[in-house]
Parts: C-alpha cells; structure tokens; sequence
C-alpha cells in the first residue's frame, strides 16, 4: 500500500462550513479592542484593511507586507480570549490558506525570524473547550504543504474532521516525529478503545500506519499497546477499508523496523493477539484489493517463521506485555518457572514491573488472578524475590487483593502471601 495518493479523510464540511459562514458574517469591532487597550495601533489599521480585501488585493499585500500579516495575526490571538472573536482571526487565516497553502510561509518565515516555531503560537488554541475553534486551528495545520451546545453527531463530525487534518499533517516525516514526541500516540489508542465508528478508527489506523513508515517511529510505538487495540477491531471488522489499514499497518511494524528485536517483539505481540488466526480466516475470503491478499500472504509467512522460533518465555514474555493474561499452559509450568524465574529480572526487571502495574491498574479478575499466581511463583523459585517484589509494592498489591469480590482472585492473591511469608521463613531459617 502506497503512502502516495493515500488520504481517505471522508472529513464532513456541512456543519464546518456552516458555522464558518455564520462566523465571517459577525464582523469583529476592532476598534473596541483598540480602545481597550487590547490590540496595537498598527494591528488594527492591518487587520481592518486586510478583512475587507479582495483577493487580488490580498495577495499583493501579503506579498509586501507578509510579515506585518504574520504578526498581526499571531498578536490577535495571543491578546484576545473572546470565544467568537477568536473563531473569526482562526477563519480568516484558514480561507487565507485555502487560496494558496504557500501563504503558510508567512508564519513560517515570522517565527524563524522570532526563533520559535510556528505552530507555538498555534498550540494553545488546541486547549479550548469550543471544538469549531479547536478544528480551525486543526485545518491551518492542514493547510501545510505536502458557541452552544454541540450535538454528539455534530461533535463526531468535528473530531473526524481533525483527525482529518492529522492524516495530512503525519505525511510530513517531520511532523511524524513531533507528533509521537507530544505523546500523541496515547491520543490515538485512546480513541481507539473507546469503540468509535469505523470512519474515525479507519482515520486512527491510517495514522498509525503514517507513523509506522520511520524505523525509528517502529521503535518507538513498541511502548503503547498498538497491536492489541488493532487486533481486537481486526477481529470484529466488517468494512473492508478498516481491515485493509490495519493489516497495511501490521505490515509496516513487521517490514519498517530495523532492528530484529523490534520486528520480533511486533511478531510476537501479534501472535498473543491471535492475529494469526484472524489471518487465516481472512485468507480463506477473496478481496479484489490487491493489497489485502499481498498484505495477508506477507504476514502469514512472517508470523509463521516467528511461530517456529517461539519459546515459552517469549510467549510469557509477550502476553504480559500485551496486558492479557490468561491461563496458558506456561503459568502453571514447574519447568518454565524452575528455568525462567531469574529472566524477569533482566532490563531492570521490565516484566516484573510489568506484572506488579496491572495488579494495581486492571479491572479483569482473571488478570488479577494470573498476575497474582505469577508472583507466587517468581518468589518460590528465585530466593531474593522477596525482597525484590516488596521494592516493586508488589506484596502489598497482591494483599490487597485477599478481599477481592471475586473468588479465583482472592484465591490466588492467598496462595501469593503464603509463598511470600514461606520465602520469609524460609530465609529466617538459614540465618
């Protein structure tokens, strides 16, 4: 699948440009803000002539005087808090743009002069609880090259358009980058676990899929739990599009990323999500999109390979990672615990860090109840466990759990103490 050409935002502009004509047709009194003290003089006299230019007009004076437009603008935001005001200097910049998205080097070429990045100015606007003026801002940033109640359609409306917007913005490298240094990431697993419509997750996914084209992004991405939150919709998917992204995205993980380690921790977490299952049923399904069946056939041979190389403590390794414990055959193992115990401490005890979070953060009794057997067994076979899970705030989690409404939790959270306060004994008594 080609980055090329690939934007399918299907943004929704009726309610968009509705408002915007309602906002253009209130003429702001700038001569207020003048006498208030608000705005400058010389912003004035500019935004009064600027307002009332035709285009011809308009580009001859961003022409002379692109740096004075800049600024004035920039100053209007930074001086004016009112709601429609605001939403007025946002449209007008933005139909600004829309005539020529070069004119976006205006802002550029004003804050290099300024030594601060253009969209600085911008961000704030992205704090505001009024979401015409948090999508405006969301469309000058896609103008880059290369009040009331608002109704839960009308707000679905809005959020797909920015992330509209975002599709384009994340075509840019660069942006990629910033993007994933915001922790925008967050953002998108965000949305996607709150089982939003499948135009918005084909937007997400589509995201997802931009970022994953940077190797150093796939390296990245293996700190948020993207592969779980794409196979659960893979799983329950019935539009083509949503099943062609998230496949195109699982490819790029798997082919993008340059390190081994990282291409094998992606196999891995998709193999814990059972996307292979999910492949071979695909597989037995004909698709017209080329890219489907070339994206089916390349995953199937890459988690397969992944498959024959697998062992136990990958599999553990990759299940806790995922956040989905389930009883597999590997958490009642005498020998996986006897032969694996001391791996969880390796990377400054990642896994046990791992183990001792979703004691304290999941609400799944049957992950409570794994994660709680697992310290039990940690414990049993490595003899400075003790120690190292009370450091973690692991024995008081699993405590905790002693009174838990479920029964296989209170179970097992009981047998953990007991091994824990044996461990004890058992080292009293070698002292």
């Amino acid at each position: 699948m080609d980055i090329r050409g690939a934007v399918d935002a299907a943004v929704p502009t009726n309610i968009i440009a509705a408002k915007a004509a309602e906002v253009r047709a209130n003429k702001v009194n700038w001569q207020s803000y003048l006498q208030g003290q608000m705005i400058s003089a010389e912003d004035c006299e500019f935004i009064k002539k600027f307002e009332i230019a035709g285009s011809e007009d308009k580009q001859a004076i961003l022409t002379k005087e692109g740096h004075q437009c800049a600024k004035t603008f920039l100053n209007l935001m930074a001086h004016i808090s009112k709601e429609q005001t605001v939403q007025y200097i946002l449209t007008l910049i933005d139909d600004t743009l829309q005539e020529n998205h070069q004119r976006v080097n205006i802002f550029f070429d004003y804050a290099k002069k300024t030594k601060n990045t253009a969209w600085s100015y911008f961000l704030p606007m992205l704090n505001r609880q009024d979401l015409f003026t948090v999508h405006m801002f969301a469309a000058t940033r896609g103008a880059e090259p290369g009040t009331g109640t608002i109704s839960p359609s009308e707000s679905s409306q809005y959020v797909q358009c920015v992330a509209g917007c975002l599709q384009l913005m994340l075509r840019v490298n660069e942006y990629r980058f910033a993007w994933v240094e915001a922790d925008g990431v967050n953002c998108i697993t965000a949305v996607l676990s709150n089982k939003c419509g499948f135009q918005l997750q084909y937007q997400m996914i589509f995201c997802v899929w931009l970022l994953a084209f940077s190797p150093q992004l796939c390296e990245q991405l293996r700190r948020y739990n993207v592969v779980p939150a794409l196979s659960d919709i893979l799983q329950e998917s019935v539009k083509e599009k949503v099943t062609r992204i998230i496949l195109a995205a699982f490819r790029n993980l798997l082919e993008k990323s340059a390190e081994r380690e990282t291409r094998q921790e992606y196999a891995l977490a998709m193999i814990q999500c059972k996307v292979l299952k999910q492949l071979e049923n695909l597989d037995q399904q004909k698709y017209d999109d080329e890219d489907i069946t070339d994206d089916i056939k390349f995953l199937l041979e890459r988690l397969g390979e992944s498959v024959q190389d697998l062992s136990s403590f990958d599999e553990y390794s990759s299940e806790l990672k995922s956040g989905r414990l389930e009883w597999s055959p590997v958490h009642k193992s005498e020998k996986f615990w006897r032969e694996n115990a001391v791996r969880l401490n390796e990377k400054n005890y990642e896994l046990l860090k791992i183990l001792t979070r979703l004691l304290e953060v999941s609400d799944d009794p049957q992950v409570i109840a794994v994660a709680a057997h697992d310290v039990g067994e940690y414990v049993r076979h490595y003899p400075r466990g003790k120690r190292v899970i009370e450091q973690l705030g692991g024995k008081q989690l699993v405590m905790n759990h002693m009174h838990h409404e479920d029964q296989l939790v209170r179970y097992n959270a009981l047998l953990a103490v007991q091994k824990l306060m044996v461990h004890n004994w058992y080292l009293k008594g070698n002292y």
